[in-house]
Parts: C-alpha cells; sequence; structure tokens
C-alpha cells in the first residue's frame, strides 16, 4: 500500500488543528493552569507535507487580474456621512457652483506639516520677493543708538567712540545676513576689524583729516579682501560672491566712522533726526504717507536739535537729509526674505550708518 493511500490528505485538518488548539486554551483561561503532569495528545488525522497535488488551469482560463486598493487617505466620517443623500451628490446631480468672490492673486503654499509658514516664506514659495519693515523694536533700537551717537558727539570724540563701536559691530553682521551668508565669521570679523582701524586713525590724525583716513582704510581693506578670497578653494561663483558681500560690509562699517569725522553740533542733529525718522517710518500707516510722515518728523526733529547747537534753522536741512539717508537704509534692510536677525542687526544700524556721509559733508558745508 502506498504512502498517499494509508495517510490520505485532508485539507480541513488544519483547520481543526487550530480550533482544538484554541478551544484547549480558552479551557485553561476558564479553568485555570493545566496540570503539567498531563501531556496534550492531538488525536486528529495526520497528513502528509510532502504531498503536493497539481491543479491543471484550463488552458483558455487568463491569470486573475491583481486587485488594487486604494490607499488614499480618507478623513473619519461620523454615522450621517454614509448617508448619500446628505453628504454625497448622486452623479446625476449638477456639481454645485464655486462661490463668488475675487480670486486671489496668490494661493497658500502646500506643505507636508502643520507648520505655519512665515510671510517671508510663503512669498518665496508663490515666486514673489517680499518687502519686509523692520517694525517697531528695531526702530526703537535704532532711536535709542541715533540719541547715544548725539550725547556721545555732546561729550566729546571718545564719548562718541563706545556707540560708534556698537554700530560698527551690528553693520558688520547684520550685512553677511542680510546676503544670506550664514555662518560668516571671517567676512564679519575682517569687517568690523576694518572700522576699528577707521576709528584709531581718525583719532590719531585728526577730524580734519577724516576723509584721507577713511579712503585710505578702505582701500587698504579691499586689498586685504581680495587677497584673503584668492586663497579661497571656494567654487568661483561663490567666491565672487563672498568678496563682493564683504568688500560692501567692510565699506558700510568703514564709513559709519565718518560720525566720529564730523562736527559735534552735525552728528547731534543727525542722530536725533535719525531717531525721529525710524520711528515715525514705524507706525502702521499707509506707505507713502509713512515716508512724508518721517521725513518731516526727521526735518522737526533738526531744527529742535539745532536750537541746541549752533546749526541753528540749518538743522532743518541737516535733519531732512539725515532722514532721507535713513529710510534708505530701512529699505535695504526690509529687502529679499529678511529674518528676525537681519531686523534686530541690519534694520537696526543701517539707517545711521547710511546717514554718516551726509552728516559729515552737510555738518562741514553749514558750519
Amino acid at each position: 500500500m502506498s504512502s498517499d493511500q494509508q495517510h490520505p490528505y485532508d485539507p480541513y485538518a488544519p483547520q481543526r488543528y487550530e480550533r482544538q488548539q484554541g478551544q484547549q486554551q480558552y479551557g485553561r483561561q476558564q479553568y485555570g493552569h493545566q496540570d503539567p503532569d498531563v501531556t496534550q495528545t492531538w488525536e486528529g488525522q495526520t497528513w502528509d507535507t510532502q504531498y503536493q497535488p497539481v491543479v491543471q488551469q484550463p488552458a483558455a482560463q487568463q491569470p486573475a487580474q491583481p486587485v488594487t486598493y486604494d490607499t488614499a487617505y480618507l478623513p473619519p466620517q461620523t454615522p450621517a456621512a454614509y448617508e448619500p443623500s446628505a453628504h454625497e451628490p448622486s452623479a446625476y446631480e449638477p456639481l454645485a457652483e464655486p462661490a463668488a468672490g475675487p480670486v486671489p492673486e496668490y494661493s497658500a503654499p502646500t506643505t507636508g506639516s502643520d507648520t505655519r509658514l512665515t510671510a517671508a516664506q510663503r512669498a518665496r514659495a508663490e515666486g514673489r520677493s517680499p518687502i519686509i519693515e523692520p517694525g517697531m523694536l528695531p526702530a526703537a533700537l535704532t532711536a535709542v543708538l541715533g540719541l547715544l551717537l548725539a550725547a556721545g558727539a555732546a561729550v566729546g570724540p571718545y564719548g562718541l567712540l563706545v556707540p560708534l563701536v556698537l554700530l560698527q559691530a551690528v553693520t558688520a553682521a547684520g550685512w553677511f545676513r542680510l546676503n544670506g551668508m550664514w555662518p560668516a565669521r571671517q567676512g564679519i570679523a575682517l569687517a568690523f576689524a576694518g572700522g576699528l582701524a577707521a576709528d584709531a586713525v581718525l583719532l590719531a590724525a585728526g577730524r580734519e583729516n577724516a576723509p584721507a583716513a577713511i579712503i585710505g582704510t578702505l582701500g587698504v581693506w579691499v586689498l586685504l579682501t581680495l587677497v584673503l578670497q584668492l586663497r579661497s578653494h571656494a567654487d568661483p561663483d561663490e567666491r565672487m560672491y563672498g568678496l563682493m558681500a564683504t568688500v560692501a560690509s567692510a565699506a558700510l562699517t568703514i564709513v559709519a566712522a565718518g560720525h566720529l569725522g564730523a562736527a559735534p553740533d552735525a552728528v547731534t542733529v543727525g542722530g536725533v533726526a535719525v531717531a525721529a525718522a525710524v520711528l515715525a517710518r514705524a507706525l502702521p500707516l499707509p506707505g507713502p504717507v509713512s515716508v512724508v510722515l518721517a521725513l518731516l518728523a526727521a526735518a522737526g526733529a533738526g531744527i529742535a536739535a539745532g536750537q541746541f547747537t549752533g546749526l541753528g534753522a540749518s538743522g532743518a536741512l541737516l535733519g531732512l537729509a539725515a532722514g532721507v539717508c535713513a529710510l534708505v537704509g530701512l529699505r535695504v534692510a526690509a529687502y529679499d526674505y529678511p529674518s528676525r536677525f537681519v531686523h534686530m542687526t541690519a534694520g537696526v544700524a543701517l539707517p545711521l550708518a547710511v546717514a554718516a556721509p551726509a552728516v559729515y559733508l552737510l555738518g562741514r558745508a553749514l558750519a
């Protein structure tokens, strides 16, 4: 007798075995643990696992097509959602018309998380270049720094040096971050060192030699920046971009030393005018109205500060010029995806740094 006849194949034997095992486990859970001396036996029929019957498939029958499943995410539904009449329109019903109203020019960008986008990130995702004003807090810090410059100028050159060094440090750091270069410790240190060198040369050469001191220091620092960039192993495009950013940062930081070379009365009037201009510009007003108000505030502050100095009514012209430069600095600090760090550095320093040439030139002309 063959092995197949002694042990006929029973396709239902595995199911019976699993059912018996489940009944035994259920019995142990109901009546406690089983006596360890009792040996479990299985009395079902055995089968030969080596025997695999071959199922012949008709030639005309095609293989079954794979079943696909829709894995799209479906939000949780309430019981009422399963009523077709309530939430699922019929194929014969017309679709609802969109709500009437203005179509937005830019749609909100799609993100894969719940992180809330900032205004700059949303504008970048939509392909726009936003202009985001620094706001009231950077304007207040600029006003404080401008008043410190005004008070330091009244004390003397060394009293002016302390707020001036702070202005130069913030200018060097803010310009690199405004250009998207961070960290740039070498460039920031180089630009800040140029400002300190200009201050030292001005103090040694005297206020009357301020143009030569500033231009000479700027030329030396441009040459030094070229040498350092030529030694860099970065890509040519990246080296050129770093060179331009470093030269511009050093130029702004060194030019800010013009406050130290200007007449003390001009520095006082210019610092007060810049403070008034940035505070007025930060008010929540329409753009043109805010600009006009800022310029009027700068001219009025220049007149008021001129009464306490030797400039008199001519302080209005100096204040107006310093106010225009301050607005230019604010505009630069608000350009091309600024961050909070940019606002708290470049947004604070650029209005005063850009106003330095006007304070120096008009101060000498009006003195």
